[in-house]
């Protein structure tokens, strides 16, 4: 039976299926000898390389790990300058593949971030028809309203495209600032702070504290991972069903 080629990469643990992609128009995905192209369907007769290393496709268990992010990382594979990357903080397992990250967060919000060594497991995380909530805690300056509150539930259009949040809960009030828990389920790029920012309220501090089923937990210190279970990994995978 053929697959995509994209869904053998990631299968394998080369990537997410979109930095598969990538790999691919980059020219470093070969199959049986030949430069590979988007759309190429692979079985395990061929032989695929990826950069001349020869890629099998072996079951392995999926692990998972929670990293509390701090503020200041970028969450890359690519390094700027001297900026660290959330790859700096992850272990290094012995035969472990290349950790996968479900999901970023912008380099100055903090908190729960996800990576497997599964590339589909990666891919199912972040499908928008699985919606998969995911919740933060934020403190923005500003004055809010109910009339506020209710066009965030009920959905902003920006740069031609709807952002929502499912659920927005006040929280303490302190001089000019607020605290607010929000919920959503897409992972639009800094989704947040652009819904925040519509409605004139400037967001001083973001963290993300909830995936789906699995929160960050309390003692869980800024820069610092912990490998989750396998019964945290099937609620995961459950979520929502």
């Amino acid at each position: 039976m053929s697959e995509r080629l994209q869904k053998f990469l990631a299968q394998a643990g080369i990537g997410s299926r979109r930095g598969c992609e990538n790999f691919i128009k980059e020219g470093r995905v070969t199959v049986n000898g030949n430069v590979a192209k988007l759309g190429t369907k692979v079985s395990n007769e061929d032989v695929v390389e990826f950069d001349n290393k020869v890629i099998e496709l072996k079951e392995v268990d999926i692990k998972l790990i929670a990293l509390n992010k701090p503020e200041g990382v970028l969450s890359s594979t690519a390094r700027e300058k001297k900026i660290p990357i959330v790859y700096d903080y992850l272990p290094n397992y012995a035969n472990q593949r290349n950790w996968i990250s479900i999901g970023r967060l912008d380099i100055n919000t903090s908190g729960l971030m996800l990576f497997t060594n599964d590339g589909s497991f990666a891919n199912y995380c972040m499908h928008p028809s699985n919606t998969i909530d995911r919740e933060y805690l934020v403190r923005a300056r500003g004055n809010f309203s109910i009339e506020k509150k209710n066009e965030m539930l009920k959905g902003i259009i920006i740069d031609g495209e709807k952002h929502q949040f499912t659920d927005v809960v006040e929280g303490e009030k302190v001089g000019s600032n607020q605290w607010f828990s929000v919920c959503l389920v897409s992972g639009k790029n800094r989704e947040v702070r652009k819904i925040f920012q519509s409605l004139d309220l400037e967001v001083s501090r973001l963290k993300r504290t909830r995936f789906g089923p699995i929160f960050l937990p309390s003692t869980l210190k800024k820069g610092k991972t912990i490998e989750l279970t396998q019964k945290e990994i099937s609620e995961l995978k459950n979520y929502g069903k």
